[in-house]
């Protein structure tokens, strides 16, 4: 068995020569699963064994407990010492994650981190160690660890080469699966606090591209209303958006935007009044005022949605109405009746 595994990992050193870009070991493919949370990036690397051996022999049912040993084993190279599983092949597994996190509830920060398990029958250990650039597990080290977690594993669908997929995606929260032969052995990673790292991220834009119309900050806003967070930055940014130097822009986008905000604040007066001031702004259309209603009252604004001051009349208007006045008084006198 020694034998056998210095014979690979001299094959292996061949196979992946700095330089030369050759054929990986074993011929298991290398592999990347990405999976997003949000503003949260989570990427796998790992190289990929099939259950048919590279000489084509059929080891279903040889794979947990035979090749993949339950427990630690000594290797037979490396740091001599008992090892877990690179829940992979050739090089070190790696898990990257963009931002803080949590395995399985246990805090992580945001890194590259070695990926090995401990197998068992009934149940496996995840660790996640600090090194990430190690060749497999021959050199792990428990003072190393950066995480440890206990997991099930569980029957599965019959899967030929071992694979990493993301088998829930949510929001926050995802769950990884390593699937081989008729096997899964899943972990949750869940995130906290998204709206920190959109808003962390929104302020580093807004000070770049972005921030030099104001539409990227009419876009900043809008995630905080739709978020119901960060408003009273937000009212900046409306200011900002309407009177920002070589930037902002006075418009029944910027204007009704600001009402939104002030209404969410609580700041019901002032709302109406920058709404009323957006209606009654210069070109704004009849479909601008229509959407705006509608979105008021699907809100539960029904008194801010009918808001509308009346328009300042001009002289023609004020001329046709005193017409329309007169013909309605000739028409009720009619011709030839006794107007005195």
């Amino acid at each position: 068995m020694k034998l056998l595994l210095l014979a690979l990992v001299a094959t292996t050193a061949f196979a992946q020569y700095p330089g030369l870009n050759l054929p990986p070991s074993g011929n298991n493919q290398q592999a990347t699963v990405i999976q997003h949370m949000g503003p949260v990036k989570v990427a796998i690397e790992y190289s990929s064994p099939a259950v048919h051996g590279p000489d084509g022999k059929d080891r279903r049912g040889q794979i947990w407990g035979k090749l993949v040993p339950y427990g630690l084993t000594n290797l037979g190279f490396g740091n001599g010492k008992l090892n877990p599983w690179r829940a992979g092949a050739n090089e070190n597994t790696v898990l990257e994650i963009s931002h803080d996190a949590l395995i399985e509830g246990k805090p992580l920060r945001a890194g590259r981190y070695g990926l090995h398990v401990i197998a068992g029958a009934d149940e496996w250990t995840l660790i996640l160690s600090s090194n990430s650039k190690a060749w497999g597990s021959f050199f792990y080290e428990p003072g190393e660890d950066a995480l440890r977690v206990a997991l099930k594993p569980q029957k599965h669908e019959y899967r030929e080469w071992l694979t990493y997929d993301f088998v829930t995606r949510k929001p926050t929260e995802s769950t990884v699966e390593l699937q081989w032969e008729d096997l899964a052995v899943g972990f949750t990673i869940s995130v906290q606090n998204t709206n920190e790292f959109y808003l962390s991220s929104i302020r580093k834009g807004l000070q770049s591209v972005a921030g030099f119309g104001w539409q990227g900050y009419l876009a900043a806003i809008n995630y905080c209303l739709q978020e119901k967070t960060n408003l009273e930055e937000a009212l900046q940014w409306s200011e900002a958006s309407i009177s920002m130097p070589f930037v902002g822009q006075k418009n029944f986008a910027t204007l009704s935007t600001k009402s939104q905000v002030l209404a969410a604040l609580g700041r019901k007066e002032e709302a109406r009044q920058s709404l009323l001031a957006a209606i009654e702004f210069p070109g704004t259309t009849s479909i601008q005022i229509h959407q705006v209603g509608r979105q008021l009252m699907a809100a539960g604004q029904n008194r801010m949605a009918r808001a509308r001051r009346p328009r300042k009349r001009t002289r023609r208007q004020w001329r046709q109405e005193d017409c329309s006045r007169t013909r309605q008084k000739g028409a009720r006198t009619g011709p030839g009746r006794d107007q005195s």
